[in-house]
């Protein structure tokens, strides 16, 4: 998880970068001077204020003038921040430790580990002992088509079984149909995911049966649920869809679960 941190910091330290080339690059095609801004009751003022001390007001047929200087003093003010921010992160990622607690156990030898009981488990042992824990699942009736994923269990659908062992392939711990409590009610989401990256539960359903008006109600009525339970579309819940005319698209299933899932 402590490298999900690392990733952090200098993925933030190359944006705010970014950031300030393009702002100190922007600010070079900006007249010299700020804006003064004085209200009088409830009218503002705006005044230009040159390096040589000269202050006059911008006439109201001035706005393209007035609107270019408050750009300026807009990204003068981001660069400043920037810089502070990039100085900040420069120490954090200085002085962030190569090794941090969750790295122990793993770098102790086979022979200390065999004895040892670590303290905070390694992602292996996390996703063993998730995967370990009993649950019911939906029962699936004997006239559905038997499918069976990668993993030896049965889904309800073609769909379910591609999506179930893409899952499987990419390495991402899932649960399928396992009951969730959702505002009284017990729901059994198409997958249950492990997110190791914050060891965050997450959910995804697969909407099959878009060109039945019947089953989209359901699905908003559904959607409204787990909202109201404080599960959140592009937080912990995430959808794909399908119909008759447009069937899952694999490109999707995997697009979601690298930004997504990891």
């Amino acid at each position: 998880m402590h490298e999900s941190i690392r990733d952090t910091l200098n993925r933030r330290f190359e944006l705010i970068t970014k950031v300030l080339n393009q702002t100190d690059k922007a600010l070079k095609g900006y007249p010299e001077g700020k804006i003064k801004i004085i209200h009088h009751g409830t009218h503002a003022y705006y005044y230009l204020c040159t390096n040589g001390d000269e202050v006059r007001l911008i006439k109201k047929n001035e706005k393209a003038l007035l609107s270019k200087m408050l750009q300026k003093c807009y990204l003068e003010k981001v660069a400043n921040v920037s810089k502070k921010e990039i100085r900040a992160l420069n120490k954090m990622i200085g002085q962030y430790p190569e090794a941090v607690a969750e790295d122990v156990y793993g770098n102790l030898s086979e022979d200390r580990k065999y004895l040892v009981k670590p303290i905070i488990p390694t992602d292996e042992q996390y996703v063993s002992r998730w995967l370990s824990e009993p649950y019911t699942k939906k029962p699936i009736s004997d006239d559905v088509p038997v499918y069976e994923t990668k993993k030896g269990e049965r889904v309800r659908s073609k769909s379910e079984l591609i999506i179930a062992n893409i899952l499987y392939d990419c390495g991402i711990p899932y649960k399928y149909e396992c009951p969730v409590l959702v505002g009284g009610e017990i729901f059994h989401p198409d997958f249950t995911i492990l997110r190791l990256s914050d060891r965050k539960i997450i959910y995804y359903e697969h909407c099959g049966r878009m060109g039945d008006s019947g089953y989209v109600e359901d699905m908003v009525e559904r959607s409204r649920k787990y909202t109201l339970e404080g599960i959140f579309q592009g937080d912990r819940l995430f959808y794909t869809f399908e119909s008759a005319k447009q069937p899952l698209d694999v490109r999707t299933v995997t697009a979601m679960i690298e930004n997504n899932f990891r």
